[in-house]
């Protein structure tokens, strides 16, 4: 593994030689990673994968005109030819005139947040294949279930390194470890399947694996002989752990190349009250042990964290230095990027606050209901905000779960649906996206 100087040398030095070439500014992304991943089935080992790459990417401009390259070899003959080809590429670019570097006034400087992403801890295969075995040999140790799809075990870590021209200079590194379990319960056209997984950023924080087995056993379990619901509007409840899916709609509409698009479902709503009075929604960059935790973006901008939504309005977009010089506005310090292409936007440790009352009291007035644990399908409109998805789940009858349900469609449109979303008190911080379990009342649901 490269240490951190070695990695900010690397971006530092291509930097300089596009300089050198003729380039007017620059930018160069170092990454590297290494992972193992261990899976078993029925008690056996299936497969264990190794990987260990590098690879390094420059973008630079000739005054509005860019290109960006990448390359996996980095010895200097590789990279001094890259150089001549990304300039000469960007010679033969259509001009941009919202192409650039990020602003230089407001590049991060000073010493980096620890946000704690490496433990430092290496688990050996052998390890990785006894967490996986424990997780499914608790999965089938449920009663009901009757195959497996498999249990896995992962670790890793990445170095990332970013320099640019006008004098951003920074570096991290993060581990991350997971655990899983997919298995089958019931027989012949009654099967019915589901899973457990869980990540973390220190092997210490890894849920244990015999845990993550039973739940998922349990999940096939409690979906056996499903049912169906009569088609109506009436109360959703969506589960936690896909509960974040309708956060990751309201971020893909508020980012910054959307907007400018004219693309986005909430283009007319900023610094308006989109959800109800007292639901907050926060983006954490610097979450101690988060998924998505990092001191500076992906063009050297300082992070920090934003109520997206406070109060229930909208407080801005989410933009990277292109998009907002379109927009007339300042970056945000959302870019992120991969070694190819320009920089995109994306949220980090995002959490919707939790409300004060309980899953319970939440579902006490309902006569009938629906909670979603699995929706299907990619039935969303970005541009009108329609919403239609298959899914599947449980009833809610007379303020109680009951029964499972299945082959179920919920529709609406998400901004009556964020009006309408009150969130519980149960938020869990597990994910890169945590939200309590969610009520929305006024959706449609299409049954038998």
């Amino acid at each position: 593994m490269s240490t951190l100087d070695e990695a900010q040398s690397r971006v530092a030095d291509l930097v300089a030689a596009a300089r050198k070439a003729g380039a007017d500014a620059a930018d160069a992304l170092y990454v590297r990673s290494e992972s193992t991943q261990v899976s078993v089935r029925l008690g056996a080992l299936e497969d264990v994968e190794r990987s260990d790459g590098e690879e390094i990417g420059l973008r630079l401009f000739v005054g509005s005109r860019s290109a960006s390259v990448s390359s996996s070899d980095l010895s200097a003959d590789a990279l001094t030819a890259l150089v001549e080809r990304a300039v000469a590429m960007a010679r033969e670019a259509p001009e941009d005139p919202y192409a650039g570097l990020a602003p230089e006034e407001m590049l991060f400087r000073g010493t980096p947040v620890d946000v704690d992403g490496d433990d430092g801890a290496d688990p050996a295969p052998a390890d990785l294949r006894e967490r996986a075995m424990a997780a499914e040999d608790a999965a089938r140790a449920v009663a009901g279930v009757t195959n497996s799809e498999g249990a896995g075990a992962s670790a890793g870590r990445s170095t990332l390194a970013l320099a640019t021209s006008h004098g951003f200079a920074g570096a991290y590194r993060t581990s991350g470890y997971g655990s899983s379990a997919s298995v089958i319960a019931g027989t012949g056209s009654a099967m019915q399947r589901d899973y457990a997984y869980h990540s973390a950023r220190h092997l210490a924080d890894l849920e244990d694996a015999a845990t993550i087995g039973a739940r998922a056993g349990a999940r096939a379990v409690g979906r056996l002989n499903p049912g169906k619901l009569p088609s109506g509007a009436m109360p959703v409840f969506f589960d936690p752990r896909i509960g974040g899916s309708l956060v990751g709609h309201l971020i893909g509409a508020i980012t910054g190349s959307s907007v400018a698009r004219r693309t986005s479902f909430l283009l007319d709503r900023l610094g308006e009250r989109i959800f109800a009075p007292g639901v907050t929604l926060r983006d954490d960059p610097h979450r101690p042990r988060g998924l998505r935790s990092k001191p500076f973006d992906g063009e050297g901008l300082p992070t920090r964290a934003t109520d997206i939504i406070a109060d229930g309005v909208l407080t801005g977009w989410l933009m990277e230095s292109a998009s907002a010089r379109q927009l007339g506005l300042a970056p945000t310090g959302h870019a992120t990027r991969g070694v190819g292409g320009p920089p995109g936007v994306s949220a980090t440790n995002l959490y919707l606050a939790p409300g004060a009352a309980s899953v319970e009291e939440l579902m006490a007035d309902v006569k009938l209901g629906v909670l979603v644990t699995e929706l299907i399908g990619q039935g969303v409109n970005g541009v009108t905000g329609d919403y239609s998805r298959g899914a599947s789940g449980f009833a809610i009858r007379d303020g109680r779960i009951a029964e499972p349900v299945a082959e179920i469609t919920v529709a609406g449109n998400l901004k009556d649906m964020f009006a309408a979303l009150v969130p519980a008190s149960d938020l869990v911080f597990r994910q890169a996206v945590d939200v309590p379990t969610l009520r929305v009342d006024g959706m449609t649901l299409a049954g038998a």
